[in-house]
C-alpha cells in the first residue's frame, strides 16, 4: 500500500469509529508495524487533521472533517454495487430508485480507470422472490424512524386477529418472505416485530418518541438477537 493510500485509510478507519480507536488495531488492520501507525498520526496532525487522542488511549478524528471525495478502491467500489444491487432487489420503490440515482452519481465522478470495475462489478444479489405486497407506503415507516415519530396502526397477526397499535419505529428487517418493522408497542409495553404486509392502515403521528432510537435499538438488539448471534445452534430461525 502507498504512503498516501495508507494515510487515507487511516482517516478512514477513524471516521467510522465511535470511540477512542486504538493504533494497535489500525496496525493489525492495514497490516503494517505499530511503530508506522504512530509515525502516520503524527503526520496527520502535523497537517492539520484533526485527530485526537494519544498512544496507549486511542484516537479519534473530529466531527466536520473532510476527506477528498469518492476516493474508493476498487474492493470499495465492488462492495457498494453489492450493497446498491441488494437494495434494487429488496428495498421498497424509494429506496431502489435512491440506489439507481446513486449508481449514477458515484459513476459520473470516478476516475475512467475505475468506472467498469464499478459498473461491470461481478457479484449479484439474488432476487429472492418477495411475494407479498404492502398496503402501505414503507418509505413513511424510514421517514417516521429518521424523526423518532409514533406510528398508529391497523394490524393483523399471523392469525388474522386485527388491532390498533401505536409503536415507536426503531429498524426494518429485509427478510426472504417479508420486512419487518421492529418497534416498541406500547399496547404490549414491549418490543415486537411487525409485518409490512400485514399493516392495513397507517399514520404517521406529529407526537415523537423518546428515548433517542439508537438507544431503544440497542436495547431490543441485547433482548432479541445478541442471544442468537451469540449462540446460533441453540436457536431456531426467528426469520418471519
Amino acid at each position: 500500500m502507498r504512503r498516501a493510500d495508507r494515510l487515507l485509510q487511516i482517516i478512514q478507519i477513524l471516521r467510522r469509529a465511535r470511540r477512542p480507536y486504538p493504533a494497535s488495531a489500525i496496525a493489525e488492520e492495514l497490516e503494517v508495524s505499530l511503530r508506522t501507525i504512530y509515525r502516520d498520526i503524527a503526520d496527520l496532525m502535523g497537517n492539520r487533521v484533526p485527530i485526537r487522542g494519544e498512544a496507549g488511549v486511542g484516537y479519534v478524528l473530529e466531527d466536520g472533517y473532510d476527506v477528498p471525495p469518492l476516493m474508493f478502491t476498487a474492493a470499495e467500489l465492488e462492495a457498494i454495487m453489492l450493497g446498491m444491487r441488494m437494495v434494487q432487489e429488496r428495498g421498497d420503490d424509494e429506496l431502489k430508485l435512491g440506489a439507481r440515482d446513486a449508481i449514477a452519481k458515484i459513476a459520473a465522478v470516478i476516475p475512467e480507470n475505475l468506472k467498469q470495475t464499478f459498473i461491470d462489478a461481478p457479484l449479484y444479489a439474488a432476487d429472492f422472490g418477495l411475494k407479498s405486497e404492502d398496503k402501505v407506503d414503507v418509505a413513511q415507516i424510514r421517514y417516521a424512524m429518521r424523526e423518532q415519530r409514533k406510528l398508529k396502526l391497523s394490524y393483523s397477526d399471523e392469525s388474522g386477529a386485527a388491532s390498533e397499535r401505536i409503536i415507536w419505529p426503531i429498524s426494518i428487517g429485509y427478510f426472504r418472505s417479508a420486512r419487518v418493522v421492529v418497534a416498541w408497542c406500547e399496547l404490549r409495553v414491549d418490543f415486537r416485530h411487525f409485518r409490512t404486509d400485514r399493516i392495513h392502515n397507517m399514520d404517521v403521528l406529529d407526537e415523537r418518541y423518546r428515548p433517542r432510537r439508537a438507544t431503544l435499538y440497542a436495547d431490543w438488539w441485547k433482548i432479541h438477537m445478541k442471544p442468537y448471534v451469540d449462540h446460533p445452534a441453540a436457536h431456531k430461525s426467528r426469520h418471519p
